[in-house]
Formats: C-alpha cells, sequence, structure tokens
C-alpha cells in the first residue's frame, strides 16, 4: 500500500473518504480508494456528543480498530489537541496507531461546539506555530503528515491577506501540508496561487461532478488531498434512519426492497472476511 507521503509528493489530487470504523475503511479501500479520512466532526455525530466532547485517546482506539481491519492510510482531524505539551502525547498517540497523516487546528481548547455553526474562535497565530514546532518535534516517524489547518477564512472581519499569512507562516514553521478550510472556487484558487503545495481541501459534499473545478486543476495548484468528511456518514444516516422508520410502520424498505437485507448482509459478510474466518477455525478446531 502507498505511503500518504508519497502520495501527497505526487502529482494527483488523493480523494479520501470518511471512515468511522473498520468495515467503512474496507469499503472504501474495495472501491479503490487510497487514504480514508477520521473526520472529527462525523465522528462527533457519530458519537452524539459532537467533536467539541471528542478525546484523543477515543480518536486512538478507533484508529486501532480500523488499522487492524484495513491498511490503507488513515488521516486523522484532531482538532485543535490544546497547547504544545498536548499536542506531544497526541503525536505519541497517532504514532502508536500507526497513522499516516495528523490533521492540526488553531481551534482554542477546550473547542467550542459553535464552530459547527460557522463561529469560529482560533488561537493566535505564534500559539498555532508552536503547536506545528511541537508537534515535528514529537515525531518520531518521518513518514508521519503534519497538516496544518485554519478555518479563519470564517472569521468575517480578518481578510483574506491575513488567512493567507496564516497559511504562509504554517508552511514556514514546517508543517507538511496546508489547509485553508473554503469550499469557495475562487479562493482555493488564491490559496493555490499564493501558497507552496501539498495543500489539502474538502471534496465538495456531492462529489466533483457539476463542482466549478476538476480534481486536475485543482492538483496543478498543488492541492493532493481533497477529504471528503461527511458524504459517507451522511448516507449512512439517512439509509439508516429510513430503515428504522419502514421497520416501525410495517412496511417494505424502498431503498432495500423485498430480499434487499439478506442479500447485502451476506456481501457484509464478505466486507468482512467470513469465508477466511471460518477457513481457519476449520482447519485448526479438530473437534
Amino acid at each position: 500500500m502507498t505511503k500518504l507521503r508519497d502520495l501527497i509528493n505526487g502529482k494527483d489530487l488523493i480523494v479520501a473518504p470518511v471512515a468511522l470504523n473498520p468495515i467503512m475503511a474496507r469499503l472504501a479501500r474495495d472501491s479503490g480508494f487510497k487514504a480514508t479520512y477520521l473526520s472529527g466532526g462525523s465522528l462527533g455525530w457519530y458519537k452524539c456528543v459532537t467533536e467539541a466532547n471528542i478525546t484523543m485517546p477515543e480518536i486512538a482506539s478507533v484508529c486501532l480498530d480500523i488499522r487492524a481491519a484495513c491498511n490503507l492510510p488513515i488521516i486523522v482531524d484532531a482538532g485543535g489537541v490544546g497547547d504544545p505539551m498536548h499536542i506531544h502525547r497526541a503525536i505519541q498517540l497517532m504514532e502508536a496507531t500507526g497513522i499516516q497523516g495528523i490533521e492540526i487546528e488553531d481551534q482554542i481548547m477546550p473547542r467550542r461546539v459553535e464552530h459547527h455553526l460557522a463561529i469560529e474562535h482560533l488561537v493566535s497565530t505564534e500559539m498555532m506555530l508552536d503547536r506545528i514546532r511541537e508537534a515535528i518535534s514529537a515525531r518520531t516517524n518521518p513518514d508521519l503528515v503534519i497538516i496544518a489547518r485554519t478555518n479563519s477564512i470564517r472569521i468575517p472581519d480578518l481578510g483574506i491577506d491575513e488567512v493567507l499569512r496564516r497559511g504562509e507562516a504554517f508552511k514556514k514553521a514546517g508543517a507538511d501540508a496546508i489547509f485553508i478550510w473554503t469550499n469557495k472556487p475562487e479562493e482555493l484558487r488564491m490559496i493555490g496561487n499564493r501558497i507552496p503545495g501539498p495543500l489539502m481541501m474538502f471534496a465538495p459534499p456531492d462529489g466533483f461532478d457539476g463542482f466549478e473545478m476538476t480534481p486536475a486543476e485543482l492538483a496543478e495548484l498543488g492541492y493532493r488531498i481533497a477529504a471528503s468528511p461527511g458524504a459517507a456518514f451522511a448516507a449512512m444516516y439517512k439509509a439508516a434512519k429510513q430503515s428504522y422508520e419502514c421497520l416501525a410502520k410495517g412496511v417494505i424498505n424502498p431503498y432495500m426492497e423485498r430480499g434487499g437485507v439478506r442479500a447485502n448482509m451476506l456481501e457484509a459478510h464478505k466486507t468482512c472476511d467470513l469465508e477466511k474466518l471460518v477457513e481457519i477455525e476449520r482447519r485448526t478446531m479438530k473437534d
């Protein structure tokens, strides 16, 4: 399996779909993706507590489960994590799980739930630079990719020039990749024209079909990672919600159709390597 560092040093934009558990990671792998993204936001919704309440040991536990089942590189959204001292332990924990990319933000800690309402509370640029430097200092695996992220573009009075200066400072401090959050093509172009790659972005919520910029155009600007933080989670939420509603009403789920549950359960058995595990059991158990 190709390392994340090698992927970002290539010439292509790598789409990394959200994977919150082992079976999602395997489905991503089987669909041909080269990396997965453990979104803090979607993990917060998955646990019904919001990202602000997710701890690093919880994230590490999820990473271990996924890594045991799938060898795709994992990019972890570690959020603000905390002060440089907290960053040090976060890097140790993440390296122990075998993940290959960690995204560190300039959010304050403890995080505010208002982040989900596009109201940002950020630390100073200097504090973020200390976080980046400590992450680099704590790193013992040279293949771990440190991604510095800022959502400062959502602060109305800050101005795009200050946002870009912040990104430039992150790059100068030694971050391997820069992620300035935006979903606007004109801003993506401004970032790519001013800040050297590798760059990270979020993939459009509905994918690149119909988006104003193609993956090739974005790659030309230096973008190497396009994480899809919520598409698969939203699909899972809708599918489960519809399944429960149909079961409660005593009607056939039109998404599955009659017989669909059994057919898809058999497909899930294949994804989970049931046949392989049965073979091991039969070969080793004599009674």
